[in-house]
């Protein structure tokens, strides 16, 4: 009897081979999925409060969330290296629209940055180039026999420098400054060497001047403001002022939701885009920040153990940039709100009002899951 009794029950072997799970299946990383929509929901949450109760904003965003969710499912069933030896094209073609924004493009704010064909909704180039840039660098430096030499250094550095000189062209420093640390995140996991790197940093200290007579009036106020918000407190310096009230009136559980006073008697400026997370801080507190902060981190962690165990070159440094950028976002947006950088109108991943960053940082955690998805895939037949 006992060995009948063993004989039906399977070996582990057997039962690994009975196939992936449903959520192997679907490509989907639970770990990564789970932090994503906390971060969404809470959001929503303060998004109602930051745009005044505004049931509509919520569902535009509810809308433009799915959207973002279906792109990241999407991505997430594609073989990045199948689509690999299209990525030049995608990198032409994003560098062409920037062009075409800079000529025939769609302003305001005293921005071009804006493109509307035929009558259709208008979109951002730019924000395809935070994948293409990534993508395409990844691409350039795995196709070389010496990825980590001099020539194939300054051409990687070139790859992501004419977009970010279009893009600041725009102007659009903010985005500029996040698609080039995209770039140079994969240049620096691609074996960028440490002569070459203090290189680079030499070169852009010595560039600042440069920098300075090429920025625009009113980001150089951004810059003086940053040193000295209270030289302009009911101008230039009133933003940042009155977020870093909205924060600290928060202590360390917040006033409640719907009654932060800086917000809803119109204090505190771009509730619901930029400053956002001032209304999480004086409605939740200290204590809500470190939830969304914890979350942040979760995502970050979860990514660099996909970059960290990726199979190939292409997807580890594809997947390490990904993420570091992801974390770039969380950090100047929580920088600038909380008047420890200049402004520069990086929005809050996941909770800040729109629908173009949220579809990019989404289609960014899509293809996380399809490098993760590949290496699981493969240990599964080796099983």
């Amino acid at each position: 009897m006992m060995a009948d009794f063993q004989r039906s029950v399977p070996d582990a072997k057997s039962f690994l081979r009975r196939g992936p799970s449903i959520l192997s299946r679907s490509r989907i990383d639970l770990w990564l999925l789970l932090p994503v929509l906390c971060i969404m929901g809470l959001g929503l949450v303060v998004l109602y409060s930051g745009a005044g109760a505004s049931e509509e904003a919520v569902n535009k965003q509810l809308l433009r969330y799915g959207v973002a969710l279906l792109g990241m499912l999407i991505m997430a069933h594609i073989n990045l290296r199948e689509i690999e030896r299209f990525v030049p094209l995608f990198y032409v073609i994003g560098v062409l629209l920037l062009v075409a924004v800079l000529l025939f493009g769609v302003g305001a704010k005293g921005a071009q940055r804006w493109l509307q064909v035929f009558g259709m909704p208008r979109f951002q180039p730019s924000e395809l180039l935070k994948l293409a840039v990534p993508l395409t660098v990844a691409w350039y430096l795995c196709g070389r026999n010496h990825p980590t030499s001099f020539g194939n250094t300054l051409v990687a550095f070139i790859l992501v420098g004419i977009p970010v000189f279009l893009i600041a062209k725009q102007p659009d420093l903010g985005t500029a400054l996040l698609i080039g640390a995209s770039g140079l995140f994969v240049i620096f996991f691609g074996g960028l060497l440490w002569r070459y790197m203090m290189l680079a940093v030499l070169a852009g200290a010595a560039g600042l001047p440069v920098l300075w007579s090429f920025m625009h009036a009113y980001q150089k106020q951004r810059v003086m403001t940053f040193l000295d918000p209270e030289s302009d407190p009911l101008g230039a310096g009133w933003n940042i002022i009155q977020s870093k009230i909205a924060i600290g009136s928060g202590g360390f559980t917040g006033k409640g939701w719907l009654q932060g006073t800086q917000s809803h008697l119109d204090f505190l400026p771009e509730t619901h885009t930029d400053f956002i997370i001032a209304v999480l801080a004086e409605e939740f507190g200290f204590l809500g920040v470190l939830l969304l902060l914890f979350l942040y981190l979760f995502i970050l962690i979860r990514g660099l153990i996909i970059a960290g165990k990726a199979q190939d070159p292409f997807s580890r440094m594809l997947a390490a940039g990904l993420t570091l950028t992801f974390f770039v976002y969380v950090v100047v947006n929580i920088g600038m709100v909380s008047g420890l950088l200049p402004v520069v109108g990086v929005p809050l991943p996941l909770v800040s009002y729109g629908g173009t960053s949220a579809v990019t940082l989404m289609l960014s955690i899509g293809m996380l899951m399809s490098i993760r998805a590949q290496r699981t895939s493969r240990r599964m037949r080796k099983v």
